[in-house]
């Protein structure tokens, strides 16, 4: 059992999780067979799929450079997926050193995985916990061990709110985890869309899963913005927020958006 309570007869291996899918399509190895299975077919049907999570990747990487370049020196990653390489807070301390991460997830197998192989330093911690309960985030011992929300937070929502149906009111979700920032915090967000392709068929594959796929609009994923000031270059494709070079082929069939907003003073 770990020490937040769950066992690993908990762990739902018979259907695949969206993290794991992820992590299998990065070309990680923390998946089941059932995940690859998944992870195919949903190649098979969006063949743009495997560049789309890299980009995505990459967006996060840039992000976190740019939120910690100015002068952000904690983040709350929630909804992180499992481990990948350079890490959230090892990006982050690329640039700044004393940067401090809290990890949040609502799988327990990337709270296991990420358990293991974070640093013992205090600087970082993992909390499996789950977006829909946004309170319960901010109020764990854990998060607050590693936050202090006297001052400025980068918040990342990084192909997370996706996996919230409108019934589940992400735009409440967000405005909650919003408004216990203080002033000079940021937003991270990416979120997946159907603008630039259809993506029923992908779709369907998550809506097998443990979480289905909710496409949204780049006028929603904006919506999810109020109360941030998005900086330059906006809310675009991820492959062209603030490139570090020429984007990858097909970049304009990327169904993720991705931005990067301030909390004003």
């Amino acid at each position: 059992m770990s020490r937040d309570g769950f066992r690993a007869e908990e762990i739902d291996t018979s259907r695949p999780h969206p993290a794991r899918i992820y992590d299998y399509l990065l070309g990680g190895k923390d998946n089941y067979e059932v995940d690859r299975e998944a992870a195919d077919e949903l190649a098979a049907v969006a063949p743009e799929v495997r560049i789309s999570v890299r980009a995505n990747r990459d967006f996060l990487r840039r992000a976190v450079r740019h939120v910690v370049g100015s002068g952000v020196r904690q983040i709350l990653d929630v909804g992180t997926g499992l481990p990948t390489s350079p890490n959230v807070h090892e990006t982050a301390q690329e640039v700044a050193p004393d940067v401090r991460v809290a990890y949040v997830d609502n799988d327990p197998i990337v709270n296991a995985h990420a358990d293991a192989l974070l640093s013992r330093s205090g600087a970082t911690s993992i909390v499996l916990a789950d977006l829909r309960d946004p309170r319960a985030i901010l109020d764990h011992p854990d998060v607050r061990r590693v936050i202090d929300f006297d001052e400025p937070v980068a918040l990342l929502l990084v192909a997370v709110l996706h996996f919230l149906t409108e019934a589940e009111k992400p735009d409440r979700i967000v405005a909650t985890l919003r408004d216990a920032l203080p002033a000079g915090s940021f937003l991270v967000l990416s979120h997946a869309t159907g603008d630039f392709a259809d993506r029923a068929a992908a779709q369907a594959v998550y809506n097998r899963a443990t979480a289905t796929m909710n496409l949204r609009t780049r006028t929603e994923v904006e919506g999810f913005f109020e109360g941030f000031e998005l900086v330059d270059p906006g809310l675009v494709q991820v492959p062209f927020w603030r490139p570090d070079g020429t984007p990858p082929p097909r970049s304009r069939e990327i169904g993720f958006y991705g931005g990067v907003a301030r909390k004003a003073d």
